[in-house]
């Protein structure tokens, strides 16, 4: 009998502040209508970026540019949290589960506290494990202020 494989897998996404009135801010999942939102192809959502590249580097299996090219006009506007349960799915295919993503997000505001359940809940339902979110400020660090940015570990097991 053999022990199942477990792979560990570190993810990273950034995105800068957009000047385009018509996007709005979307961050685990969550939309905020009253902040400023992230430039990006798809929805620029860091936090569910940045978890499909920690599941997909934990298997070896490329990583978010490779699976989703921001060169692809299907993917304008993108619903992140689409992409991430799409990836999870394409890993399940190849007998990949997620044992856990832990994220943690780097930003001033808007403050992400009061929806860090809603944002766990709509990623760990989307990746098929549970994934846990953490906001920190930026402390006034300067190229901090400019965006935002995620760092995700994920944990994944071949059964």
């Amino acid at each position: 009998m053999s022990s199942p494989a477990f792979r560990i897998g570190n993810g990273f996404d950034v995105h800068r502040w957009s000047d385009d009135p018509e996007r709005e801010l979307v961050l685990g999942g969550v939309r905020f209508p009253e902040a400023r939102a992230l430039a990006g192809h798809s929805d620029a959502d860091a936090i569910a970026h940045a978890v499909i590249d920690a599941m997909l580097g934990a298997v070896g299996h490329g990583d978010i540019g490779s699976l989703f090219p921001d060169t692809d006009p299907a993917l304008a506007g993108a619903d992140s949290i689409v992409l991430l349960r799409t990836a999870a799915a394409q890993l399940a295919n190849l007998g990949w589960s997620l044992v856990n993503a832990d994220c943690t997000v780097v930003l001033d505001t808007p403050k992400i506290a009061p929806y860090r359940a809603t944002m766990e809940e709509n990623l760990t339902a989307a990746a098929g494990g549970p994934v846990t979110v953490k906001g920190k400020r930026t402390e006034g660090v300067g190229s901090l202020t400019e965006g935002v940015q995620c760092h995700a570990s994920a944990l994944m097991v071949m059964s």
